[in-house]
């Protein structure tokens, strides 16, 4: 059964990401990469399998693995400015995995470790400032969807079944491997360039603020609450959040399109 879960919501979720971007951006196609795509699901998996207790614990680990996918974010729009998808590719997944071997030398509790992913996504959304692009069609060939499809739910499958051994903090930790944000950032970087892809990973860092919020209240309220109520009050706070931010993101756009428009007009 849950095996099945994972066959059906990994594909599900990554085709409706790769629509979303294909209609509304990279920005958008960002912030919805951001969300708690495949750790809310395995969050999920754990409270049902291995018990509440164990799943908030999870949650803490949860917090401070987003620390590493900022990281990523990061590095990978830095080293894109020069560099083709595989060196970026290559070069943020060292970023994460070293990320993550040292925030696991730490013992992490919820709220520092919320309250430090917050600084550090704030940091991450400042060093990677929004691109202006030209609006273009890209043509994407058949086998774009169902690749992407394929690629992360291999990596979700994979990861899943050894993550769930290790212990609550390193299972949270590892259940925030970029999966998504492997996939959408090499196929933005090789289809629509390195600025686009720099677009996307912004839109990540900020959608890791509603991916804050869900696991904060996981790992507070799950122990309490139960898992029904808990995980419906997760789900609230991160669709209230993610809302805000693509109103934000929305200003950003016209705001960005009536400077340009000014500096394009006749005089």
């Amino acid at each position: 059964m849950i095996f099945a879960f994972k066959l059906f919501i990994t594909p599900f979720f990554i085709g409706s990401a790769t629509l979303a971007g294909r209609r509304w951006g990279p920005v958008v196609n960002g912030l919805l990469v951001g969300l708690p795509l495949t750790t809310g699901p395995i969050s999920f998996i754990l409270a049902h399998s291995f018990g509440l207790e164990f799943a908030a614990k999870a949650a803490v680990g949860n917090l401070a693995g987003q620390i590493s996918m900022c990281t990523f974010c990061l590095i990978y729009s830095l080293t894109a400015q020069k560099n083709n998808w595989l060196i970026s590719a290559i070069a943020a997944i060292a970023a994460f995995l070293l990320a993550t071997f040292l925030l696991n030398k730490i013992f992490w509790t919820l709220l520092p470790a919320f309250f430090i992913l917050m600084i550090v996504i704030a940091l991450t959304a400042r060093l990677i400032p929004r691109q202006h692009l030209l609006s273009n069609i890209s043509i994407h060939p058949k086998w774009d969807l169902p690749a992407r499809m394929i690629v992360a739910t291999t990596f979700v499958i994979l990861l899943t079944t050894f993550a769930n051994l290790l212990g609550p903090q390193l299972s949270g930790l590892i259940s925030t491997f970029p999966i998504f944000g492997v996939v959408f950032a090499a196929f933005t970087h090789s289809q629509q360039g390195a600025n686009a892809a720099s677009n996307l990973l912004r839109g990540v860092t900020l959608g890791s603020v509603s991916y804050a919020f869900f696991f904060l209240i996981v790992g507070t309220c799950l122990t309490h609450l139960g898992i029904a109520l808990t995980y419906l009050l997760a789900l609230f706070a991160t669709i209230l959040v993610s809302g805000i931010f693509y109103f934000i993101t929305q200003h950003e756009k016209r705001q960005s399109a009536r400077e340009e428009f000014g500096k394009n007009a006749p005089r």
